[in-house]
């Protein structure tokens, strides 16, 4: 029981000194994640002016069977504008070892999604993202998918040059 007292406090440290971060949140999916489920994010940027660097999170366990993972990721503006873009990143290695951080049979991957970008308008910015997975020579998209257990989106500003 100290000993997870004490991981806790220093997880909690850690996070506390990312000073890179501007947005920085997950949420779980639910067993299975549904090829129409769209994990959503709200976002309110700090300024129209700088540049910042934005990723996918995702956290996936061992149930996870795939090298590779697809998303759809759509942002929308405050005044109507939308961007969608379908994604691929690769989540193991070709021997099957899973990519990512993490000591257990979960691994954490930080994910590109966007490089330098100006939140140029003004008010809240919308990021929905959802699998689009295919098993090899199959037309259909899988239905649930197994082994992603959050999704999160992070906003960084960039490293100073």
């Amino acid at each position: 029981m100290r000993n997870s007292v004490l991981l806790v406090f220093l997880a909690f440290i850690l996070m506390s000194c990312d000073s890179k971060s501007v947005f920085d949140k997950y949420q779980s999916v639910p067993n299975k994640w549904h090829k129409d489920s769209i994990i959503s994010f709200k976002i309110h940027p700090p300024d129209t002016l700088n540049p910042y660097n934005l990723y996918v999170n995702l956290r996936n366990n061992n149930n996870y069977k795939y090298n590779n993972l697809f998303l759809i990721v759509e942002m929308k503006f405050p005044h109507g504008k939308t961007l969608k873009d379908t994604l691929e990143y690769k989540m193991a290695k070709p021997n099957g070892e899973f990519l990512g951080t993490g000591f257990a049979d979960i691994k954490e991957n930080k994910l590109w999604y966007k490089e330098q970008v100006v939140f140029n308008e003004s008010g809240d910015y919308t990021v929905n993202i959802q699998h689009a997975m295919r098993e090899n020579g199959k037309v259909n998209g899988i239905v649930n998918l197994e082994g992603i257990t959050d999704v999160g989106f992070r906003i960084e500003k960039p490293a100073a040059k």
